[in-house]
This record gives structure tokens, sequence and C-alpha cells, in this order.
């Protein structure tokens, strides 16, 4: 892809700009900082990318690794604002993901243990791991705002933390699920996925390139049910205090 075509690639933001000044949406500042900022991110990850190939030692792509998993975890933060160590739960949840599936991925030896595939391919689970943190944080606050009475009502009878919020948690992970296991149904029929188009295009055979899709989308599947219970296990202690008593007092 020549420097002519990425720069003309731009016209596509124009549209919309077009759309967001037309109908007075007030996005437009909001697109031209998306836009430039995603071209400066990917060509610094390009160029990162490189060096890191290139120095293929184990410290560098644990180095890189760590780093995604710490600016993953520190954007799903921001949705359990006032739940103590949200980052730290999180940044664990992560972690604990990123190492079951790469254990799976390279211990069955599905893919070879080179930063070629490793940093790509973690960059799929850990991208992943993080949308799943948000949906499931933004449901759980949602739930547990609307059915304290609930969570009260299980407690006064004699029900213990885990009990009264178990519903609550099985309906956040449900929810936080939802969008990955849908889009997974349609793959194929309605989308051809980036990794498989970026394989075609490249030039690979497509039966091939269907082969490594097919193990990214069932690696999405594992890993975002992992992020969602793993999350719900370490955070709902942390609604209630030492007394067992439901305190959310810190989401104000």
């Amino acid at each position: 892809m020549s420097v002519l075509a990425i720069v003309l690639s731009f016209c596509f933001v124009a549209i919309p700009l077009f759309l967001s000044k037309a109908f007075q949406l007030g996005l437009g500042r909001d697109l031209i900082i998306a836009a430039l900022r995603a071209s400066i991110q990917l060509f610094i990850v390009g160029y990162i990318l490189k060096l890191v190939f290139g120095f293929d030692h184990l410290a560098v792509v644990v180095l890189m690794l760590l780093i995604m998993i710490y600016v993953a975890a520190k954007n799903a933060a921001k949705r359990g604002k006032g739940i103590p160590n949200v980052f730290i739960k999180i940044f664990l949840t992560i972690s604990l993901v990123e190492l079951i599936t790469q254990t799976l991925l390279l211990g069955l030896k599905i893919v070879p243990a080179t930063p070629q595939y490793i940093i790509p391919i973690s960059g799929m689970i850990i991208g992943n791991s993080m949308v799943i943190s948000n949906l499931f944080l933004n449901r759980l606050k949602a739930e547990v705002d609307l059915r304290k009475e609930e969570i009260l009502l299980v407690l006064s009878l004699g029900g213990t933390v885990k009990q009264s919020i178990f519903p609550i948690l099985k309906d956040s992970v449900k929810s936080s699920l939802i969008p990955t296991i849908e889009s997974q149904k349609t793959i194929g029929l309605v989308q051809l996925p980036g990794m498989m188009t970026g394989q075609i295009i490249a030039g690979a055979d497509p039966l091939q390139a269907v082969r490594f899709q097919l193990l990214i989308v069932l690696m999405i599947l594992a890993a975002a049910s992992l992020t969602a219970i793993i999350l719900s296990f370490l955070i709902y202690p942390s609604l209630f205090n030492k007394h067992d008593q439901l305190d959310i007092s810190g989401w104000k």
C-alpha cells in the first residue's frame, strides 16, 4: 500500500465529518482527533513491533505484553470508578486470561513461540478482555444500583453476600458476553473478520486464512468467558464492607 493510498484513505473521514456538521452532532473535533491518534499510534506500534521482532528476546516480548495489559486495564478501570482496587483486579484478570490462553496455544504447539505470533494474538486477547471488562463493569454498576433493595432484602433474611449478589453477577456476565457470542454466530456470513481479510489481501490461501481465523474465534470466545467470570469473582467482594453490608457510596 503506497503512501498516496494512505493519504487518500483519509477521504473516508470526510463522510462522518459532513454528517456531523449536517446533523449538528458536534463530533467533528472528536472525529479528527480519533483519526489522527489512530494513525500516529498505529505507525508507532508498527515501528516498535519491527524493533521487537528484530530483538526476538523473551524479556522484550514480556515487557511489551505488560505495557499492553497496563493500558487496557487503565482504560477499563474508568468504568469501575468507585470500586476499590478496580485497576489491580482488572490488570490481574487480563493477565490471567493472557497466561491461560498463551499457555494453551504454545503448550499444545498450535502456533510457533515467536514474537510474530505471540504479540498480535495477545493484542486480540487483551483488547477483547478490555472490552468485556468495560461491558461487565458498566452492567454490574447499573444492576446493583437498580436492584440494591433486592440485595439488602436477601442480606436481611440471613443470606450470604454471595447469595445476595449472585443473580446480579450472572446477569452482568451474560450481558457482557452477548456482543461477542452474537458476532461469532454470523461470522463468515455477515462479516469477514479482519485477520482473515488481511491474510487474503496479502495473498494467503483462503482456506489457510480460515484456519487461522477459526483459531482466533474460538480463542476469543474462551478469553471473553474467562474475563467475565474471573473479574466477577474478584470484584463482588469489593461491593460489601467488612460487616457484609452493601457499600457503594464510593460510586457517587
